[in-house]
């Protein structure tokens, strides 16, 4: 009765049969781990999640945590009380109605319930097992006799006969009572790995989950502060837009008056100088000498006591002053630089001749590494690279976000990455990528060999072969991440790199020997970018 109330309780409310890995919530009822995760995939348009036990809710998908007490309950319960649920083998006596056999004899070829069991004969043939269908399989097939031994030259189980008179006679035998043993402990063994890595398995799930609710979090955090960002963008062009308007404005009404005030003075002139012409024709008319000549002198009429008005002031004084509307609108780049975010900054990566190999060329601004054939007789330091032609760059970074682009040539083979300053640089050691303080993307442009990602000399191939000249690499150190990016169109990712850095990081490079173009092309050239502030 006992047996049957524990039966009961190792059964899954979901699937009512007995339980196969046991996760429980946070309510603390137990379920099937695939039948709980059914339950909650269809619950997940709702967007309320519910206990199938007690409809306790939430609004959040709830952490599965796996019930290894249960499991081990479940496990030993199957392995020490199988009924006729699980095994489905009957006593062969019990004619009238099916009872649940408990044991099996090899001998008999026959399964016996507990009542039949106690009247069965107890010699030393008649062998007792498990309940089990194969009990042809239990007897050798030469002998028609039980398999006692197990013959470790032939890895097959035999009988007293074979030993003795078959063709195992002289080989090594065990009993398989303990040739069983052996291997059940390396099976636990392998459980035991198998079990590690599931529960290792487990938590990168639950991890996984964990980040898949957290990443709308973090896009609704992005979004906002971008959208904060174009924001304060628009205010500024729209404040910048009205000022350069006003400035418009302004000039044009300070012109127009001008214009008018000279339009004005011009319009008296003109009437001064009609008058004087009106009576000037009017003493070319008169007839008498004497008047004419009483006269003054034709010269005083041009004479003006008035501010003479030149052509210049005409046309000057329609001018809009574009100095100082330009200059107004230069404020444009200060908008641009003066915004507050810079979620990864541009660095300045300049290369270390004193790391750089042998054989590498460094250009004056340290910018570009370019293969030699003549060795550049450079002083040997602890620093520098006895190895392959690699250099790192002088500046490191062990906080925040940081961005550059390289550039290599179209032909041979190059990499790129970061190492902690603590690499080994002495002759005989692997390339940036073969250890475990390097990362790096390695680009075989020369070759049909596939581009790929390497660290701690573990190679992640890249799925297709596209020849790229010029990539990005992206480091967040806190977050632990080193990125890289082909510069195509459009750009695409090709890797991150996670990580718990506990060194300064090195921008790292190499410029492989099969870049060299003998016809006088590329010379394995690889140069550091400029990048734009604020990108």
């Amino acid at each position: 009765m006992a047996s049957a109330d524990l039966r009961k309780e190792l059964d899954c409310s979901i699937c009512l049969n007995i339980y196969t890995d046991p996760v429980n919530l946070r309510c603390g009822h137990n379920f099937c781990r695939g039948c709980i995760d059914h339950v909650l995939d269809k619950q997940k348009e709702s967007g309320v999640y519910t206990c199938p036990e007690c409809r306790a809710e939430s609004q959040e998908r709830p952490a599965l945590q796996r019930n290894i007490t249960l499991c081990n309950i479940v496990g030993s319960f199957l392995s020490t009380r199988p009924d006729q649920e699980e095994t489905g083998i009957f006593c062969t006596y019990c004619v009238d109605s099916p009872v649940p056999a408990a044991k099996s004899c090899l001998m008999c070829e026959a399964s016996l319930c507990d009542k039949h069991l106690r009247v069965h004969s107890k010699s030393a043939e008649h062998v007792l097992s498990d309940p089990t269908i194969s009990l042809g399989n239990r007897k050798c097939s030469v002998h028609k006799k039980i398999l006692e031994y197990y013959c470790t030259e032939d890895a097959a189980c035999i009988c007293v006969s074979c030993c003795l008179i078959g063709e195992h006679r002289g080989h090594h035998m065990e009993s398989l009572d303990v040739v069983s043993e052996k291997k059940k402990e390396k099976l636990r063994n392998v459980l035991q790995k198998l079990t590690t890595k599931r529960e290792e398995t487990e938590k990168r799930v639950q991890s996984l989950q964990e980040r898949r609710r957290e990443d709308p979090e973090k896009a609704a955090g992005v979004t906002e502060t971008v959208t904060v960002l174009f924001r304060d963008i628009r205010r500024q062009l729209e404040d910048l837009e009205k000022r350069v308007l006003s400035e418009i404005s302004r000039q044009k009404e300070s012109v127009s008056l001008l214009v008018s005030d000279l339009i004005q003075q011009l319009e008296i002139k003109k009437d001064e100088l009609s008058g004087k012409m009106h009576h000037i024709e009017e003493l070319c008319n008169i007839t008498d000498p004497v008047t004419v000549l009483q006269e003054p002198d034709t010269g005083d009429f041009c004479d003006t006591e008035d501010r003479e008005i030149h052509d210049d002031q005409v046309h000057d004084v329609g001018d809009l002053d574009m100095g100082l509307i330009l200059g107004t609108l230069h404020t444009l780049s200060d908008i641009i630089t003066g915004i507050n975010i810079e979620i990864y900054k541009p660095a300045d990566i300049l290369l270390d001749i004193n790391t750089a190999y042998y054989n590498i060329d460094i250009s004056g601004d340290m910018k570009t590494a370019t293969v030699s054939y003549t060795n550049q007789y450079f002083p040997q330091t602890p620093e520098r690279f006895q190895d392959y032609q690699q250099v790192i760059s002088i500046d490191n970074f062990s906080s925040g976000r940081h961005y550059w682009e390289v550039e290599g040539s179209k032909s041979g083979n190059w990499r790129v990455g970061m190492c902690y300053p603590s690499i080994d640089r002495r002759e005989g050691q692997p390339l940036i990528g073969g250890n475990n303080k390097s990362w790096c993307l390695c680009l075989n442009c020369s070759f049909n060999n596939p581009h790929s990602m390497i660290h701690d000399s573990n190679e992640i191939r890249l799925p297709d072969n596209n020849r790229w000249d010029r990539v990005r690499i992206y480091l967040d150190y806190e977050a632990g991440q080193l990125s890289f990016y082909a510069l195509c169109d459009p750009i695409r990712h090709l890797h991150t790199f996670p990580a718990t850095f506990s060194e300064p990081l090195h921008a790292a490079f190499y410029v492989g020997d099969g870049c060299i173009n003998l016809s006088g092309g590329d010379l394995g050239e690889m140069v550091i970018c400029n990048l734009p502030r604020g990108w």
